[in-house]
């Protein structure tokens, strides 16, 4: 509870602030914004040319890829049966395999693992969840949402020039190079202000609306997501005998709750709006008591 209470200040903060009347409406997309292109470049600028390059790093890379197929094909897979609606499958198949691991992800790892896990959660949410979001779920929108077909150059053009990840290539590019003293407080001040403004943003933006009609999808859903996605990776890295501070991140970043982004893009196409932010608003509520399970469990 000592981890997660400051998280749940924060939010609260949020949702105080969204009932004020000092504040616009899009108060949350203005911090997102300074999250996307300030905060957050300044914390990978900062611990990614830390980071000792081995074939650990790999895990990071590659498991987030995992997850997506994993859960993509359960979520398929339950949906068929139960023959629930295209838009439910839809938004399933978006939420479920796509991860809150920037936003929610990077400051809950700083909290559980220290800074020392924050480089390991930016290559699984860089390399794995934001690319994944750029392919797959441009892919899911298309097919379910009636977007149309994503040309691949506008793809590439929309994950080249995303802040975070031009800032990830310049900090791979520097990497074991000495930043003046100055730059670095500069970006070390910067980046520390990433936790608290995202979970303002989060708190701010967040909605609690149950669908009642979609009550199965929404828990089938949340339980993929929260539980059934981490544990079966947790079970089949204690098979392989994989172990070490890169995979233990990895698991656990496996273990957030759908990511705000997909969810916003779900509602934006039509798919199940109030299921998608039930899933999202709901399942960030929900993590602060799976979290710390699936930490336990895999420590």
């Amino acid at each position: 509870m000592e981890k997660t209470l400051p998280f749940l200040i924060l939010l609260a903060a949020g949702q105080i602030m969204r009932r004020l009347p000092g504040f616009p409406a899009d108060t949350d997309r203005a911090l997102n914004l300074y999250v996307i292109y300030v905060a957050l470049p300044a914390l990978v600028l900062v611990q990614v040319p830390r980071l000792a390059l081995s074939r650990d790093l790999l895990v990071p890379v590659l498991m987030p890829w995992a997850v997506v197929l994993f859960s993509g094909l359960l979520v398929w897979g339950v949906c068929r049966l139960a023959r629930w609606p295209r838009e439910i499958t839809g938004a399933l198949l978006l939420l479920v395999p796509l991860g809150n691991t920037s936003f929610l992800g990077i400051p809950m790892v700083e909290q559980f693992f220290g800074d020392s896990g924050i480089p390991y959660a930016i290559l699984y949410d860089q390399f794995g969840s934001f690319l994944a979001l750029s392919t797959y779920g441009t892919v899911i929108l298309a097919l379910y949402g009636g977007m149309g077909k994503p040309r691949p150059m506008e793809i590439l053009k929309r994950i080249v020039l995303f802040p975070p990840f031009l800032a990830l290539a310049a900090a791979l590019i520097l990497h074991g190079t000495v930043l003046p003293g100055w730059l670095l407080a500069m970006l070390e001040m910067t980046a520390r202000s990433l936790v608290p403004v995202v979970l303002v943003a989060i708190g701010f933006q967040l909605r609690l609306r149950m669908p009642a009609a979609e009550v199965l999808p929404f828990a089938a859903g949340l339980g993929i997501r929260l539980l059934v996605t981490p544990l079966v990776f947790a079970l089949v890295c204690a098979l392989l005998g994989f172990s070490g501070p890169a995979v233990q991140v990895a698991l656990f970043e496996t273990a957030m709750p759908p990511m705000v982004t997909a969810g916003a893009l779900a509602s934006v196409a039509g798919l199940k709006p109030r299921l998608s932010s039930a899933l999202v608003g709901f399942g960030i509520i929900a993590s602060f008591l799976t979290l710390p399970l699936i930490h336990h469990l895999i420590k």
